[in-house]
C-alpha cells in the first residue's frame, strides 16, 4: 500500500493490486488461511485485516464470544472493539488493564508505521472505554514480568490463560494478503489446554 502511494505520488501507476479476499483468484490463499485456522483447533484462531476487522476464524472463536452483545458481532466485527468494549469481552478479562496496555501499544506502533487515520480514530475510541462496566480496573496489580503477555479470560468453565502468535504471508503480491494477519492462540497452562479440549469436544 505504501509503495503504491509513493508511485502514484510520483506520477506512476500503482504496482500492486488490492483484491477482495473472496475474489476467484484469491481462492488458494483463502483456502490456505481457513486450513490454518481449522487445523489450529481446539485452540482459537482468527484472521484480521489491517483495521483489526475479523475476516475469518475457526469455530473455537465463536464458542468464546457467543454471549457478547449482538451489536458487537455485526460486520465488520472489529476484534479490538469486541475485546475492550464494556458490553464485549472486557468484563471477563482477568488482566484487563495489562491487556489494554498491550493492545494499545500494538495499535500505536501500527499507527506510527502507517499513519492510518482509521486506526488513530479506533485507538481514540478504545481509550474512551471504561476498564470495567463499573469503571474500576479488573486487573492484576503491577507489571507482568513473564516473557509473554497472557490473555486471561473468565468463562463458565474456568479461567483460560492464553498466549498468541501473529502470522503473515511470506511473499504476498496483493495488498489484501500483505495486510492480512492470523492471530493464533495457545494455552498458557495445562488447565487451559484441558478446558479448551473439553469445549471442542462438547461445544
Amino acid at each position: 500500500r505504501e509503495r503504491n502511494g509513493l508511485l502514484e505520488a510520483a506520477g506512476f501507476a500503482p504496482m500492486y493490486r488490492e483484491r477482495p479476499l473472496d475474489a476467484p483468484d484469491m481462492a488458494a490463499a483463502r483456502a490456505a488461511v481457513q486450513r490454518i485456522l481449522d487445523c489450529h483447533a481446539p485452540w482459537p484462531a482468527l484472521a484480521m485485516d489491517r483495521h483489526w476487522n475479523l475476516v475469518m476464524s475457526n469455530r473455537m472463536v465463536s464458542v468464546l464470544i457467543g454471549d457478547v452483545a449482538a451489536e458487537l458481532l455485526q460486520p465488520p466485527l472489529n476484534v479490538l472493539r469486541l475485546s475492550l468494549h464494556p458490553h464485549g469481552l472486557a468484563p471477563r478479562i482477568a488482566n484487563l488493564r495489562q491487556w489494554r496496555g498491550h493492545l494499545f501499544e500494538r495499535l500505536r506502533q501500527q499507527i506510527h508505521a502507517t499513519g492510518d487515520d482509521t486506526l488513530a480514530a479506533l485507538l481514540a475510541e478504545l481509550k474512551g472505554y471504561p476498564e470495567s462496566p463499573g469503571g474500576e480496573a479488573v486487573a492484576l496489580p503491577g507489571e507482568h514480568h513473564g516473557v509473554l503477555m497472557p490473555f486471561e479470560f473468565h468463562a463458565p468453565q474456568g479461567v483460560f490463560r492464553l498466549i498468541s502468535t501473529t502470522t503473515v504471508f511470506g511473499s504476498p503480491v496483493d495488498i489484501t494478503l500483505q495486510e492480512l494477519a492470523l492471530e493464533t492462540f495457545f494455552p498458557a497452562d495445562d488447565a487451559t489446554a484441558e478446558l479448551l479440549g473439553k469445549l471442542a469436544a462438547n461445544p
